[in-house]
């Protein structure tokens, strides 16, 4: 034992073991082997020591930087409070849920369906502002087209007086007409659909060839001649 004040317990040893002029190996093993269990212990009290906060001084306040991550994350079906509150479709809920909450799954679902739809629109509004584009580009050429018309009427407002009346005209039209409708007549069958669309057909091709309109008008003028002068 350490019986002397001030003096360590690993001295203690080395001085048991000198005593009487003598040297005892045992208790200088004994010694060594304590001393260097308590020297080993008191070093990781030392470490623990100061490894231990100071719960008694004021703690620094977070940096800037770090205040959304001390904070903490957001509850977790805040997430899906927001799309059932941004998805029209969420909001309207079946017959047969009645008033109980929509699960996450349906929330998701009906979201993806919804974003679904929203594409399908787009592109339904994108061809719709296409067709849009090419009748406006129609309209501007049309109406280029007429202002030519009138600019053309305006410098020469004399143009025009002596053509052809209007009932001269419509009389060889009429005239046309009345000689296409003869071979019209005469070769069509409105029995069915089918036979009617193939008489058509056959009636275009025989009777509506360039030479064969060309043969009728010139008919119809020469008919029509007295009228002309």
């Amino acid at each position: 034992r350490c019986t002397r004040p001030g003096a360590s317990c690993s001295s203690a040893w080395v001085d048991a073991a000198y005593s009487d002029n003598g040297l005892d190996p045992a208790l200088l093993m004994e010694g060594g082997r304590k001393g260097s269990v308590v020297s080993r212990a008191n070093s990781i009290g030392s470490t623990s020591a100061s490894s231990v906060p100071n719960t008694g001084s004021a703690r620094a306040p977070p940096h800037p930087s770090l205040q959304g991550v001390v904070q903490g994350p957001a509850p977790p079906g805040k997430g899906y409070d927001d799309l059932q509150a941004i998805v029209p479709t969420c909001q309207q809920q079946d017959f047969c849920i009645g008033s109980q909450k929509l699960s996450k799954a349906i929330v998701l679902q009906k979201t993806i369906d919804y974003i679904q739809f929203l594409h399908k629109e787009k592109k339904k509004q994108e061809e719709e502002v296409s067709t849009l584009r090419k009748d406006m580009m129609a309209l501007k050429i049309m109406k280029v087209n007429y202002e030519q018309i009138v600019k053309a009427h305006q410098d020469n407002p004399n143009e025009g007086k002596d053509q052809i009346s209007d009932q001269v005209k419509f009389n060889v039209f009429q005239g046309i007409m009345d000689s296409l409708f003869q071979s019209f007549n005469a070769s069509i069958s409105v029995s069915s659909f089918q036979e009617l669309s193939a008489c058509v057909f056959s009636w275009i091709e025989e009777h509506c060839k360039p030479q064969t309109l060309r043969d009728i008008v010139i008919g119809v003028l020469h008919q029509l001649k007295s009228q002309l002068y």
